[in-house]
């Protein structure tokens, strides 16, 4: 009896369990759009969590989403302004999106009636 190989990208479901920066960064995602690359996801971390991160751990959490299917990159061209770098740009997929949403369903579902505790 013989298995199928399958990659991550054809396993990854809307429920898979996304660690605490996996979450930030998709978030990040979210909100930078077209402009979303790997040091404006990491002050965008930075500057709305006050959780200072490292560039290259989010540069490893972005390749294992990428692996999981729910990222994908592209490569911009490469510009003067970058000494004729290129950056690779970041976007986040219908499947990362879908397991954003449950991650947020779940925080929303577990603090529900403890607001007041939780409020500053």
């Amino acid at each position: 009896m013989t298995r199928s190989r399958r990659s991550a990208a054809d396993t990854a479901s809307p429920t898979a369990n996304l660690g605490e920066l996996e979450q930030l960064v998709l978030l990040s995602l979210l909100r930078l759009g077209s402009d979303a690359y790997g040091a404006a996801v990491r002050r965008e971390i930075e500057a709305r969590s006050g959780r200072p991160v490292a560039l290259t751990a989010v540069y490893t959490v972005l390749d294992r989403l990428e692996v999981k299917g729910m990222v994908r990159s592209t490569v911009a061209p490469a510009t003067g302004a970058r000494g004729g770098m290129r950056r690779k740009h970041f976007e986040i997929r219908p499947a990362g999106e879908r397991a954003l949403g449950v991650a947020y369903r779940r925080i929303q579902a577990l603090a529900a009636g403890l607001e007041e505790r939780l409020a500053e």
